[in-house]
């Protein structure tokens, strides 16, 4: 629904992936710009529950306003939104009377949305992130990095994932203390972990996304990488 990191950039908005399995709807972050995206599939109050990697705005931008859409829809029930307890003043903030509550997810244990097992493992970012590795009943595997800089434990999180959603936000040749991966340390991932397929997303907006996509794929080998553009549809 949107892969920029940041802000939004020529109608395109910031980190927001719609998760369908089983007929359930799942919205993982919920950046500036997602809600207009979402509405090209669905309405937003068809979403089974939201799943936010961390509070930065580019990932919940549009959280407070799907709130407002889920309160005027008069639901009957309360969307689930599943975040991070490490901020409490944000945490509290995702539940709202007659619109949504706020479900907190750890590191140490999984948990289980809507028929999904969720793992989540806390990345090197400025505050409090967690990447996520998603398995469904079938035994495929899709991990979202969310935002970090590269560390050893993401390989073994990663490990054999059908699809790796890489936070890559830089070329190759930024380096030195970040807060995102570069194109090197995206391909270097998706090649160490064995993983199937590499998406590399949240992109920077002063790189042209070819440019991202071929030093990708050069660290990455035989393993095919794509690169997010708005509407893209990947099956798992």
């Amino acid at each position: 629904m949107g892969f920029y990191g940041g802000y939004p950039h020529n109608g395109i908005g910031t980190s927001g992936y719609l998760l369908q399995n089983d007929d359930k709807n799942l919205l993982i972050d919920c950046g500036s710009g997602v809600l207009n995206a979402l509405a090209n599939y669905m309405q937003p109050t068809e979403l089974d529950a939201v799943i936010l990697s961390h509070y930065h705005h580019d990932h919940t931008a549009d959280v407070g306003v799907l709130q407002y859409e889920w309160l005027a829809a008069k639901k009957n029930h309360l969307l689930p939104i599943y975040g991070h307890t490490q901020d409490f003043v944000n945490y509290a903030q995702l539940t709202v009377e007659n619109a949504t509550q706020g479900i907190a997810y750890n590191d140490f244990e999984s948990s289980d949305i809507e028929g999904l097992k969720f793992e989540f493992l806390r990345t090197v970012h400025p505050v409090p992130a967690y990447a996520m590795r998603i398995t469904a009943k079938d035994g495929k595997v899709i991990v979202y990095t969310a935002d970090t800089t590269y560390f050893d434990g993401l390989v073994d999180f990663a490990k054999d994932a059908d699809l790796l959603i890489a936070d890559t936000n830089f070329p190759e040749d930024v380096t030195g203390r970040k807060a995102h991966l570069n194109t090197k340390e995206a391909g270097t991932l998706a090649k160490q972990a064995n993983v199937k397929r590499l998406l590399i997303s949240h992109l920077p907006q002063t790189v042209d996304a070819e440019t991202m996509l071929s030093q990708s794929q050069k660290y990455a080998g035989d393993i095919p990488v794509v690169h997010a553009f708005q509407g893209l549809e990947l099956n798992v």
